[in-house]
């Protein structure tokens, strides 16, 4: 079904994860729209982390619709991510820069701790997955081993980064979907990264070419996260109903809980 803009733009529903993306088609222009989605494109935009910020208007019912260029690209393969330093670059540019950091300061400076991340998926946790004695012990280890995290080193992070929200257009690398954007720690974004898209052997290189060390600190943070990510990933497949996605999520988290 689409819908019609102030009668110049038709948007037309893509199927993703929220609902609230669109085409968007004027004449021979097309654009990718996004409904309600964060404050901060405009910023991530002049960054160069996403893609151009064309407009943002205002609807009758008070949503918001954001419009940024519409790109000719492909998703990130899982093989690819690992591999590629310009993730790492991205990644690096959005943990470390002080403008993205100030304007989220303005909007919501609120701090996700991971103690706060493991309690909201906890919360309403579907019966079946409360009582699998795998992820029961896995919530174990993540309730004894809360990393310790400095509120004054918050980051500006992505909260998402899995291979189907990096784009790659032109030799060029974006980042896209920005609904889960938060001050917490980078290792955040790391761990999902590592955790998803390589063997922990590979970890340590990886931490030193972003630019951290490979303390057994460092490197016990990262895990934790890991282990976070893959549970969220879990979690949301079973609502879905995605079974079989969910069970090669648990058999990855097999794969780095035993590592």
């Amino acid at each position: 079904m689409e819908i019609q803009l102030d009668h110049e733009w038709r948007m037309r529903p893509i199927k993703g994860d929220t609902g609230k993306a669109y085409v968007g088609l004027r004449e021979k222009e097309k654009v990718f729209i996004k409904r309600n989605t964060t404050p901060m494109l405009a910023a991530l935009s002049r960054e160069g982390i996403t893609p151009k910020l064309i407009w943002t208007k205002r609807t009758g019912n008070g949503d918001t619709l954001t419009a940024q260029e519409w790109l000719e690209g492909h998703i990130l393969d899982p093989e690819e991510i690992g591999q590629r330093n310009d993730v790492m670059d991205v990644l690096y540019q959005l943990h470390h820069s002080k403008s993205l950091k100030q304007m989220l300061e303005r909007i919501d400076d609120r701090v996700v701790t991971p103690k706060m991340m493991l309690k909201k998926y906890e919360e309403d946790l579907p019966p079946a997955l409360l009582q699998n004695r795998f992820l029961k012990l896995v919530v174990d280890y993540l309730r004894k081993n809360i990393p310790a995290f400095d509120q004054e080193k918050k980051a500006v992070v992505h909260g998402d980064v899995n291979c189907r929200n990096w784009l790659v257009c032109q030799h060029y690398l974006y980042l896209v979907d920005w609904d889960s954007i938060m001050f917490a720690d980078p290792a955040v974004d790391i761990g999902t990264i590592l955790g998803h898209y390589l063997p922990i052997s590979s970890w340590s290189h990886w931490l030193i070419s972003y630019g951290v060390q490979a303390t057994s600190d460092n490197l016990d943070r990262v895990y934790w996260y890991a282990l976070m990510s893959i549970l969220q990933e879990i979690k949301k497949y079973y609502l879905r109903g995605e079974f079989k996605t969910m069970n090669e999520e648990i058999l990855q988290l097999k794969r780095v809980f035993s590592g």
